[in-house]
This record gives structure tokens, C-alpha cells and sequence, in this order.
């Protein structure tokens, strides 16, 4: 389907930018008036793209005339957006993709013409989560493969055959044999020159040391893991219009389309409009930092704005956040960004626009500002928007933006009124409420130990952490007896013996998340790490650390500014460039640290730098995870555990005996400016530009199909043909009642989409790995759900197997249910096949907040294969809301204050309920259990759009029907 013509009700807005240039664009300020001015930056993009986009049908009149009378209409109506472009990572991009292809399959047996099934927008698809971490620690060596994988199909590659060894920098007396301790210094020649794909040059000798190697051993390995779904990309790269690869080893999608796909102002045959995006990741909110409206959403909700299908949402409350003041030196943008997080939650902007304004404003950095935005999940908003600046054009010419090209963005910006100052001349526009925030007031901080909106002062941390040993079993608290909170177990590890205890630090991750976006943070991490190893500190080798960056410019500035052996020397070596640690991808640890844990029932620690850190996340034997800017993963790293005071105890001795404290080897806010101004460099966004165009080697000559259809394997485990058009039919048929269905799982609060959708290594005894054995493979074949998401029987069977899942009729965490017709105790799937057998609708009863988190569209498509007709909850996360709506799953929410428990529900019951014939929005239903109990519900249907969707049975039904 093709986008509307643009401007068919408002083509005589257009107007030339200058007297000498061919450029128009809609001139909205002129149409907008006095209204127009008053409006927050972020629905003036809305009200652009709505009049631009307008052509009576998809975009009506009436849609321009409720955004322009915003400050009446806000909450209150449904308004379509059309994104400039769409943007997918391949972990939620491989179903979106290939539900595209089925689509052209389903659109053909309707007897339509499958060539017509491409993007109408630009779709740029990043494949950046398959990196899992077998390399580590320095030590070029076959690890366990944490998710399996076909290693021994993959080619002659060459992890198999290297011996582990000891690689220079870790705490050795030797560097390659001939460097000594104290040798460490800034880096000479031309570090700034080189390239990633080239070895570093360890400062003692200048001579290459192997972190660029352990970087191409993991991509080696992923492209021999993730070969066949590889060659699916680059059929979709080939077959689809609009559709842009980025392949592996390039960086994560919400970084690449900051650095390199971002364009803040679009121009497509002289029309000038702003950037705009949406995207199969909730980072992409990151790119609001930098102006550009965007925000994630689901991979059905992608697929309709590729097939030109507008956005729908319901015109948001717009809360204006006022930055006053300055940060303290001791203060890192994660800091201001869990401050700023803390505040926002505490208000209550779910569902909402944020937006920056004030004087503290432009004391932040782009990439500050870029940190912040990327939260905005954790705190509920939509988004979080920083409007263009003149901080913002400094940046861009930083980063070898075309000049002219920039002097266009800025006169177009300034003329339709999109760009910020601290001056303006007609105020600042008017919010929905203002949240103000003194930028003095954030003290340092962590996150933790389950949640990200749990926060932590750095001061109190020690006796936090001993306050959650005491308290009962719970978001904070592990519920250790006090006779055993002060146990100690020995572990002996590469010779030595060490103590490992509560708040032992096990993992210390420097993700590639959140702050690998910020040169200010890595480079504090890097200076810190330098001045540690200078004094003489280390990390315990058995502590699993790694760094993964966000994409080869973090290599470039580390490199260049001399600090990367520093951090080498304490284990936080480059894997590779991609999601790991924060989805799971951890390398497994020890054997004989985990028999420690294990014999002390120890609750140990990780510490890592990414925005997520639900229980369960990283490693099952890791009980608390905590949140940290990358210089506090490496102090504690050094300090080994989170059971410390560092205004008091030292984080260890130099080889004098001296105690050597944080404030020590903390480095100034100065000193760390000075080195990002002098690394930070155009050469280096050049260089990875150039990298991306040109592409990889192995990317290059793979081959791959260019048939209109996709020529499905029967025989594949990694890209099956879904099921979800199975049954369609060319006219939508009305909604069935639910009819005596059984509850499927009965769930508390919280329930993230990390508890239902499958992410990261494939349990051995999950109903994923015994459909995988049944078809041949081994457990070191099996991957990643991740790697897998193309086979929807894999994903249906890894829907609700997180082992933290609390199911209230199993009561204790497990990825079971019961399937009461036998009364039997199974895994969530069998017990879900067996109800289908049967012909028996299931539901899910739950609380509060039911699908917070990330967005994954396979938590709603895995309940849907799974048979769930509805979700009965408290509240919603509201972008899973509309996930479940876009799979035909009914959003059923208790009138308030009621609750399964108020009502009387033991979940044991079975369930009726009918859809009226004509659904509205907030409709209230009549659910009857069979033990007589009659109770109402809402609907959560907000528009007449949602309902269309739910009609016809989802979203990808809806569009298919509309290809003839």
C-alpha cells in the first residue's frame, strides 16, 4: 500500500525557504496562528506531519483542526502520525519481517498480487542483538556458548582451534613477555587514525593487543551462528523496496540511528519536513535527545507504517520538565538521568509526552540529553523531547554534518518555529503541567536490585544492601537470616583462593544499552580505570567482566585517548557490538563459583551499566542485579562487592599498603572534558560512516535468494512461516464470546515482558529445547530465542518460560501451570496445547502494571499462538495494551479498585463473556465464572481504531485485507 499523496488538503501552505533556494515546505505557523506558538515542540511536529500528510481519508481535516487545539482536544481524541521512517533491530525485526513475507504469501492465496507488499516508508533494519559473549577476560578461548549454536556448521572458525591463554594488561607481571607494571601510558604515533577493523597498539611496545581479535572472533562466531537468518535479511534487503541493511558488527539500531541514520530534517524531492521515527525497540526514544520525534512500538504497529498505514495514538498530555541549575562535578549523566527518572515516575507521566525546556537545558550534551531520552520507558512517557538547539547544530557540526545541508535544517527549523532558544521572544509554550527539576539537587546513585526504578544513593548503598539480606523476599529484600547474612565460602580459582560472600560482585558489565551512547561516561570510566591500575588495584579474575560497546566509535575515542589497555588490564576487554549482558547473552560463569553460591546460598551481585535489571535477567544464580554508570561497574568491580562504603573503606591497598579510596582515582569532571574534546572526533564518525557504506566482508558474499516469494525450508529451525493468517478470509467475521474459558496463569504485579516474551539462552528443559531435540539439534545448537525469533513454534514454546515467572496457582517462581481439566502440573505451552486440543479458550488473570518493561511484540503474538482470547488485569503498560489489541487479544481491565481478590476469583473457575455487536470505546462487559459470579469489566479499546483492529482479528489480518 503506497502513503497518501502528500498535502491533498493543504497544498497552499507550501512556500519556497528562501529567495535562492528550491526548498518548500508547509508553512504551519502561518496556518496555526497565535495557537500555533503556545504549542509544546513535540505536537508541533504532529500538526506538521498531520498537515502534510492530510488527504481527507487516512489524515482527515478534523485530525489537523483537534491537534492545533491541543490545549482542549489533549487526552481527549485519537490522532494518526505519520513517521518519517521506520527503524527495526533484528530481534524484534526478524518476525516483523518475516510476517511481511507470509504477508506476500496470504495476499497471493487471497488472490492478490504479492509485489505490491513492500515498505511505503524508509525501514532501516539493524541486525545488532544476536552478539552473544563466548570470548572474555582477554582470554581468546572457547567458552561454553551460552545460547548453543552451530559452531562446527559455521565454517573452520577460528575459536576453535585457539588455545586459552593469558593475553597481556589483566593484573600479569607481563605484556607479550616483555611489558612491566608502572609502563602503562598515553598512547604515541596516531591512535586517532586508526581504524576498528585494526589491531590497537598496546602503549608499552606498540604492538597489537587483542581486543579488535576477541571482537572478530565473536562476529565470526555470529555469522556462522546466525547465517540462515542472515540470508533472510539480505533477501528483504533485496526484495523490498525502501528496506536498508545495516549488518552485524556495526552497532545497536538506537545508536546507529544516532550516529548515522539520523536526519533531523528530511528532504524527499525539495520538500522539507522534520525527522520522525518508530521502531521495533523502546530505545528508540533515544533519538529525541537529538530532536527527532520517535518512540518505540510494537512489530505489527512497524509493519502498518511500512505498508503506509498511519500511527494512531490518542493525543498525549504534554508535560513540560524545567532544568534549572548545574550538575556537581561527582554527578554523572546517569545520575541526572535517575534523578530526572525518580522525579517523572513520582508524577505520573505514563502514557505522556515529556519535554525539556529551561536554562539547565543547555548545560547538557547531546549525548547527555540523548541518555535521558533513552529512560523515558522506565518512567512511563511515550518520550522524552529535547528540542532543536543550538547545542544540538554544534553537535551536528561535530559530527561532519554537510554544512550547507545544516544551514537548511536551521533556517527551515527557525521558520516554522521548531527551534529552541533560551531567549524566545514569544515564551515558552504552555504544558499540560511543569515538573521543575534543580540539576543541583542529583546526588550519584545505582538502581537496584531488582528494579530500575528502585534507586539507591551511592552513600547509603552499603546499608541498603544489608537492609534488603533482612527484609522479606520482594522487589528489595532476599530474606537472609541474620545468623547467615555475614557467611563467607571459599572459592578456589587459576590457582589462588578467595572469598566469596553476600554483595560479592560476580558480573560487572559495561552494556551496551544506555551510556555507550555518552563519550563522558566511557571516558570517566577509562580515566578511572587507568589511575586504579596505576595505583596498583585489580579485579578478581573469577569476576565476569566485559564491554560492549555501542558501536566502533566508543573503540575509536577509548583507543585514541590511551585508556582502553586500562581497562583491559581490568578485564573489561571489547566483545563485540551488540546487545549482551542486558538480554541475557552473558557467557555462564565458573564452575566453582557457582558451586560457592550455590553451598552459601549467597545472594551475589551484578553490576552493569544498561536500564534494565529485572530479577532473572542476567544469570539465574545472580539474585541482585544493580544499575550503575560505567565508572561505578568498574569501582566495584575493584572493590569486588556492593557490600561497601567508599566515602570510608577503601577500595584496596597499592603495593606499599596504602588504602587507596574512590575520591582517589575518581577523575574531574575537567579532566574528562578535556579528553572527550580532543577524541571525540569528526575522523571518527567519518570512519564509521564509511564503514557502514562500504559494509563487511562476509556481509558482501553471502548469498541469499531474490525470488518475490521466500523460498520457506521446511526443514529450518531458525525462519518458519507463521500461522497467523492461517484462517484469513477477505471479510472480517464478527468477534466470538468467550465461552467457558480456563485461566492459563494466574499472575501478581509487575508482570514485565521480560516474564512473557522468550529472550536469551534456550533452557535445556523448556518445550523449546525438546521441540528442538525432537528435530535433531543438540543443546549447543539451540542459540537464542533471540537468534530464533523467525520460528514462531520456538517462540510460542519460550511464552511465559522465564524461570522468575510467579504463577499464584504453582506458588513459587516457575515457568508452570496447571491444566485443571487433568489436573496435571505442566510447562505453560503443553499445558496451552492440551486446552487447545480440547477446544478450550484460556484467558490470563493478573494485577497491577501487567506488560511493563521493554517493547516486545512476542508478548503479545506468543499468548495469542498460545490460545489466550483476553488478559483480565488491574492496569496496563499501555504500549503492551496495544500490542495485545494488534494480536485480537482483548485488554480487559477490573473496574478500580477491584481485583481477582476483591471480586473473589481463585482463578480456578471457568469464564464467559460476549462482545456486543457494536464494541465503543470503554465499553463495559459482563464476565459470568462458573461458580455463578457475575462481575463487569472494561474493555480497554480507546478508539474506533482499536476496535477495527480487534474486528478483524488483529492488525496483519487488517492490512492483508487491504491489498486486492
Amino acid at each position: 500500500m503506497d502513503a497518501p499523496s502528500a498535502g491533498y488538503t493543504f497544498e497552499y501552505l507550501i512556500e519556497t525557504l528562501n529567495d535562492s533556494s528550491r526548498k518548500k515546505f508547509f508553512n504551519v505557523p502561518k496556518f496555526g496562528g497565535t495557537k500555533y506558538d503556545v504549542l509544546p515542540y513535540s505536537i508541533r511536529v504532529l500538526l506538521e506531519a498531520a498537515v502534510r500528510s492530510c488527504d481527507g481519508f487516512l489524515v482527515k481535516k478534523e485530525d489537523v483542526g483537534n491537534i492545533l487545539d491541543w490545549k482542549t482536544t489533549q487526552s481527549r481524541v485519537e490522532v494518526p502520525f505519520f513517521p518519517a521512517r521506520a527503524l527495526l533491530q533484528d530481534f524484534t525485526g526478524i518476525p516483523a519481517m518475516v510476517d511481511f513475507a507470509a504477508m506476500r504469501e496470504a495476499v497471493k492465496t487471497l488472490g492478490g498480487d504479492p509485489k505490491k507488499v513492500h515498505p511505503a516508508c524508509p525501514t532501516d533494519l539493524t541486525v545488532d542483538h544476536s552478539l552473544q559473549i563466548d570470548f572474555s577476560k582477554c582470554a581468546i578461548q572457547n567458552a561454553p556458548n551460552p545460547g548453543g549454536g552451530d559452531l562446527q556448521k559455521a565454517g573452520k572458525l577460528s575459536p576453535l582451534k585457539v588455545q586459552p591463554r593469558k593475553l597481556p594488561c589483566r593484573g600479569q607481571t607481563t605484556c607479550r613477555g616483555s611489558c612491566g607494571p608502572g609502563e602503562l601510558g598515553r598512547g604515541s604515533g596516531r591512535p586517532s587514525a586508526q581504524i576498528e577493523s585494526t589491531p590497537l597498539l598496546c602503549p608499552f611496545h606498540l604492538q597489537p593487543v587483542p581486543e579488535p581479535e576477541t571482537v572478530l572472533k565473536h562476529q565470526e562466531v555470529e555469522f556462522g551462528r546466525n547465517r540462515e537468518r542472515l540470508q533472510f535479511f539480505k533477501w528483504c534487503s533485496r526484495v523490498f523496496k525502501n528496506v536498508a541493511l545495516i549488518p552485524p558488527g556495526t552497532g545497536m539500531a538506537h545508536q546507529v540511528n544516532l550516529e548515522y541514520l539520523s536526519r533531523v530534517v528530511f528532504e524527499e524531492e525539495d520538500l522539507l519536513f522534520p525527522d520522525s521515527v518508530v521502531g521495533t525497540d523502546s530505545h528508540i526514544t533515544m533519538v529525541n535527545g537529538l530532536g527527532i520525534l520517535g518512540w518505540g512500538v510494537g512489530g505489527i504497529e512497524t509493519e502498518a507504517v511500512m505498508l503506509g498505514l498511519p500511527v494512531s495514538l490518542t493525543l498525549p498530555e504534554v508535560v513540560g520538565c524545567e532544568l534549572t541549575g548545574t550538575s556537581n562535578p561527582f554527578v554523572t549523566s546517569i545520575d541526572v538521568v535517575l534523578g530526572i527518572t525518580k522525579h517523572l515516575r513520582q508524577a505520573g507521566v505514563a502514557g505522556k509526552f515529556v519535554e525539556f525546556f529551561g536554562s539547565g537545558v543547555s548545560q547538557l550534551s547531546i549525548v547527555d540529553r540523548t541518555t535521558i531520552a533513552n529512560m523515558c520507558p522506565e518512567y512511563g512517557a511515550i518520550l522524552s523531547f529535547f528540542p532543536v538547539d543550538n547545542v544540538t547544530l554544534k553537535h551536528l557540526e561535530h559530527t561532519g554534518f554537510d554544512k550547507a545541508k545544516l544551514k537548511s535544517v536551521e533556517t527551515y527549523l527557525k521558520a516554522v518555529k521548531l527551534f529552541r532558544t533560551d531567549q524566545n521572544s514569544s515564551g515558552e509554550p504552555e504544558y499540560s503541567q511543569v515538573i521543575p527539576i534543580n540539576l543541583n539537587s542529583i546526588v550519584a546513585s545505582v538502581s537496584g536490585p531488582k528494579r530500575p526504578q528502585d534507586r539507591v544513593a551511592v552513600t547509603e548503598m552499603k546499608s541498603d544492601f544489608r537492609a534488603c539480606l533482612s527484609e522479606k523476599v520482594g522487589f528489595k529484600g532476599f530474606q537472609i537470616a541474620a545468623e547467615k547474612q555475614n557467611d563467607a565460602v571459599s572459592v578456589h580459582y587459576e590457582g589462588h583462593d578467595y572469598q566469596l560472600s553476600h554483595g560479592s560482585v560476580v558480573i560487572a558489565a559495561v552494556t551496551s544499552c544506555t551510556n555507550n551512547c555518552n563519550p563522558s561516561v566511557m571516558l570517566a570510566a577509562g580515566l578511572l580505570a587507568k589511575k586504579a591500575v596505576e595505583a596498583g588495584l585489580r579485579v578478581k579474575p573469577y569476576i565476569r567482566t566485559s564491554l560492549s560497546p555501542g558501536s566502533g566509535m566508543v573503540t575509536h575515542y577509548l583507543s585514541a585517548s590511551g585508556v582502553l589497555p586500562y581497562l583491559s588490564k581490568l578485564g573489561f576487554d571489547i566483545v563485540g557490538y551488540g546487545c549482551s549482558t542486558c538480554v541475557g547473552n552473558t557467557a555462564p560463569l565458573s564452575e566453582a563459583v557457582l558451586s560457592a553460591v550455590k553451598q552459601g546460598d549467597l545472594v551475589t551481585c551484578g553490576v552493569l551499566s544498561g536500564n534494565k535489571n529485572f530479577e532473572g535477567r542476567l544469570c539465574d544464580c545472580v539474585r541482585a542485579s544493580y544499575l550503575a554508570s560505567p565508572p561505578l561497574v568498574v569501582a566495584y568491580a575493584i572493590a569486588g562487592t556492593v557490600n561497601i562504603d567508599f566515602q570510608t573503606e577503601p577500595l584496596g591497598t597499592d603495593p606499599t599498603g596504602k588504602n587507596i579510596y574512590l575520591h582517589d582515582i575518581w577523575p574531574s569532571r575537567e579532566e574528562v572534558h578535556q579528553i572527550e574534546e580532543e577524541h571525540v572526533t569528526l575522523s571518527m564518525f567519518k570512519a564509521l560512516k564509511e564503514k557502514i557504506e562500504m559494509g563487511d566482508k562476509r556481509w558482501n558474499s553471502l548469498e541469499a535468494p531474490d525470488s518475490v516469494l521466500f523460498p520457506w525450508d521446511s526443514k529450518s529451525t531458525y525462519i518458519r512461516c507463521p500461522s497467523f493468517f492461517d484462517k484469513l478470509t477477505k471479510e472480517p467475521v464478527a468477534p466470538p464470546p468467550i465461552e467457558n474459558a480456563h485461566v492459563l496463569l494466574h499472575l501478581g504485579d509487575s508482570v514485565t515482558t521480560d516474564h512473557i516474551s522468550p529472550a536469551g539462552s534456550i533452557s535445556r528443559s523448556s518445550a523449546a529445547a525438546k521441540y528442538l531435540t525432537n528435530r535433531g539439534l543438540t543443546p549447543r545448537e539451540f542459540n537464542s530465542y533471540g537468534a530464533r525469533r523467525g520460528n514462531d513454534a520456538v517462540m510460542t514454546r519460550g511464552t511465559f518460560a522465564n524461570i522468575k515467572l510467579f504463577n499464584k496457582f504453582i506458588g513459587k517462581p516457575a515457568p508452570k501451570t496447571i491444566h485443571f481439566p487433568s489436573g496435571q502440573t505442566l510447562d505453560v505451552f503443553e499445558a496451552a496445547e492440551l486446552y487447545r486440543r480440547e477446544g478450550v479458550p484460556v484467558i490470563i488473570l493478573a494485577g497491577k502494571k501487567y506488560g511493563a518493561g521493554s517493547s516486545r511484540d512476542w508478548a503479545a503474538k506468543g499468548p495469542y499462538l498460545l490460545g489466550v482470547k483476553a488478559v483480565l488485569a488491574e492496569s496496563y503498560e499501555k504500549i503492551h495494551k496495544d500490542h495485545l489489541i494488534g494480536m485480537g487479544i482483548a485488554p480487559l481491565q477490573f473496574l478500580p479498585g477491584e481485583s481477582a481478590d476483591s471480586v473473589g476469583l481463585s482463578g480456578r473457575e471457568t469464564f464467559s463473556l460476549a462482545f456486543p455487536e457494536e464494541l465503543s470505546p470503554g465499553v463495559t462487559l459482563s464476565v459470568k465464572t462458573s461458580t455463578g459470579k457475575v462481575f463487569s469489566v472494561m474493555a480497554l479499546f480507546e478508539n474506533d481504531v482499536e476496535i477495527t483492529l480487534f474486528k478483524h482479528g488483529g492488525l496483519l489480518n487488517f492490512v492483508a485485507r487491504k491489498f486486492p
